[in-house]
């Protein structure tokens, strides 16, 4: 709930920053009529649209679970996400289409020292500001604070752009610079655009987080204990922050329900220290069957019925798969 909070208040801030970085890039381009702060401006609009659909989607993802939503509102900070990136391709095409129409009304350049000045201003808060937003995303896991942060760099180095477009133009007199960098400013904003609207599109279609099930698979090699038979049929689901994590653990069929609990416990607590407390897991066990037995690491067990052969390794390939390791059904469909 805290997370959430935080969440919402650096959206509010960073709405409120975005409407005036926009007012004094729009003072920089009535200054300059530079086409390339024009572009840089748009994007700026962007940013506003994308504030407020942000708040409104960290508004609801903050929302507890209820009868209607029993996984929680987390995937509205996707759809968040998803409307921005549809949004910064829009900024993107309006570029190309103010620099097409420029080629035809030509209007001369002025003032561009001053427009230099105030360009720049908002390159650095920007920064600054979007190296937070990445950091408090990063840290509470939220998708639309990690894509405004990534929104907020992508105009920096839009802008930044623009600032050198300036001073080669200021140096050279060369003022055909401006329809060249305004074109490489608007593809640029466009590939951008696309990148975020594909993460939120994974995200909303549930599509696998490969990097993240890499890092699990690693941990649960690393710390295996001896009940752990087997593990299979993992799957992990992102609902904003939230991670909601499925399994199967296969443990010694003799185990009490007590002691089986315990060694859930120990695998939920386990995952919970690596990827903080936002995580819902539900974990389901089975008990162990005799063609487990050779890749079993339990050395007191004395109802084994096969020695032990080999340790197997958890793979992402193996550890995804819904049939326990080294069932004979299992390993025959392999070999077909």
């Amino acid at each position: 709930m805290e997370q959430a909070k935080q969440n919402l208040k650096v959206q509010q801030g960073i709405t409120v920053l975005s409407i005036v970085l926009f007012i004094a890039k729009i003072i920089a381009w009535y200054l300059t009529h530079s086409l390339a702060i024009l572009t840089d401006a748009l994007e700026s609009i962007v940013n506003i649209m994308a504030g407020f659909i942000g708040l409104y989607s960290l508004y609801v993802a903050a929302k507890p679970r209820d009868t209607d939503h029993p996984y929680g509102h987390g995937k509205a900070e996707f759809v968040s996400a998803a409307a921005e990136g549809t949004l910064i391709i829009a900024a993107g095409l309006m570029v190309l289409y103010e620099t097409v129409l420029n080629f035809i009304e030509k209007k001369p350049l002025q003032q561009l020292d001053y427009g230099l000045l105030l360009v720049s201003l908002t390159a650095v808060i920007n920064y600054i500001a979007g190296a937070f937003c990445l950091r408090i995303g990063k840290q509470n896991q939220s998708l639309a604070l990690q894509s405004a942060g990534k929104h907020l760099q992508v105009d920096t180095y839009s802008t930044a752009a623009v600032i050198v477009g300036l001073l080669l133009m200021l140096l050279t007199k060369r003022y055909w610079l401006d329809k060249v960098l305004a074109i490489a400013m608007g593809f640029f904003i466009i590939y951008n655009g696309y990148k975020i609207l594909r993460r939120s599109l994974a995200g909303i279609m549930d599509e696998a987080d490969t990097e993240l099930l890499e890092k699990m698979v690693a941990l649960l090699n690393a710390h295996r204990r001896d009940n752990w038979v087997d593990l299979h049929n993992l799957r992990v689901i992102k609902y904003g922050a939230l991670l909601h994590v499925d399994c199967h653990l296969t443990l010694p069929w003799f185990l009490n329900i007590h002691e089986a609990h315990k060694e859930v416990d120990a695998l939920q607590d386990l995952i919970r220290r690596e990827f903080g407390d936002a995580i819902e897991m539900f974990v389901h066990t089975d008990g162990c069957l005799p063609f487990g037995c050779p890749i079993c690491i339990k050395q007191d067990c004395l109802r084994r019925q096969h020695v032990f052969e080999r340790r197997m390794e958890w793979t992402l390939q193996n550890i995804l798969s819904n049939r326990k390791h080294n069932d004979p059904e299992n390993l025959s469909s392999l070999r077909q």
